[in-house]
């Protein structure tokens, strides 16, 4: 109900052109980060990706931030392999034919954040809950609240894809361990691993290329906890990184996230705008490290 009045009153703000995009952005920006951002001038990772929101070239943007378009970019990027299969697209809830889906799938809104749900067992899913889920989901408008404006240029629809099994992965996780690659030009840096993840929880940690572990860079929270144990480095490491340059080739700076599934490598999203620049989870140095990493255009 909150966020629901929260987001009612900065549409009609929008609206009346009380507040913009980007002044939406800095609000936002002191909020999570508690202090008044430079998106003119910008100089860690989370400025960067401001400025490159408001003031460069994001036409590319929106294919890219779509679950369902991105896979064509995939496609020419000759990386077609690694798609996980897709069961269906639909532009709305009434068109999904639920006789005909599988015992399991996962299903998420294309310009969605956070509304995936994972079916392990048609037979226990509450169709009608689900159904309500998604016309919520297709309907809120991500860009205003966010401050990012390519998401309104993404056709909302709704997509089922298989669902991967974690038992088979390189090591032992209750949900996907999700290798995001952080990659400038085509050149890969840094890589952040997410796993065991729970509603409010996950085990997070950086490595950097020679799989170095980096806890000083991280600021732990409840949500994003130090692990008791490291992740391994893949045995796929090198493809792993092989994909995700190719995918970012051409960005300034992007978040190629991927899986591996026995002993295959998924493609997960590619994110230009991490946690929508207002990224907490990290240090100040370490947004620094990442922002010397960013060459903008004018640079």
């Amino acid at each position: 109900m909150m966020k629901s009045l929260i987001l009612f009153f900065v549409q009609l703000l929008v609206t009346l052109k009380v507040l913009t995009p980007i002044r939406v952005a800095r609000l936002k920006f002191w909020y999570k980060l508690r202090r008044w951002p430079n998106f003119e001038h910008p100089k860690d990772i989370n400025e960067k990706i401001n400025w490159m929101k408001f003031y460069g070239d994001t036409s590319q943007w929106p294919l890219l931030a779509d679950k369902y378009r991105v896979r064509d970019y995939v496609k020419e990027c000759g990386l077609e392999d690694c798609l996980i299969p897709l069961i269906g697209k639909w532009d709305t809830v009434e068109e999904i034919d639920w006789e005909k889906l599988p015992q399991q799938f996962v299903m998420k809104c294309n310009n969605g954040s956070g509304d995936v749900v994972i079916c392990k067992d048609k037979s226990l899913l509450d169709i009608e809950a689900t159904k309500k889920h998604f016309c919520k989901s297709l309907h809120e408008k991500l860009s205003v609240l966010s401050g990012e404006p390519h998401y309104a240029l993404i056709k909302p629809c709704i997509i089922a894809e298989k669902l991967l099994d974690v038992s088979t992965q390189p090591c032992n996780s209750n949900s996907l361990i999700d290798y995001k690659i952080w990659v400038f030009h085509g050149n890969p840096k840094f890589i952040w691993c997410t796993w065991n993840r729970k509603e409010y929880h996950a085990n997070v940690a950086l490595y950097d290329m020679d799989w170095k572990f980096h806890p000083e860079w991280s600021v732990w929270t409840n949500h994003y906890v130090k692990p008791m144990e490291q992740i391994p480095r893949p045995r796929e490491f090198d493809r792993l990184i092989e994909i995700a340059g190719k995918l970012g080739k051409g960005l300034p700076a992007a978040r190629i996230d991927l899986y591996i599934v026995d002993d295959k490598i998924y493609f997960g999203e590619i994110t230009m705008t991490s946690q929508g620049g207002y990224q907490d989870f990290y240090t100040q140095e370490f947004l620094d490290k990442l922002g010397e990493l960013t060459v903008l255009p004018l640079e």
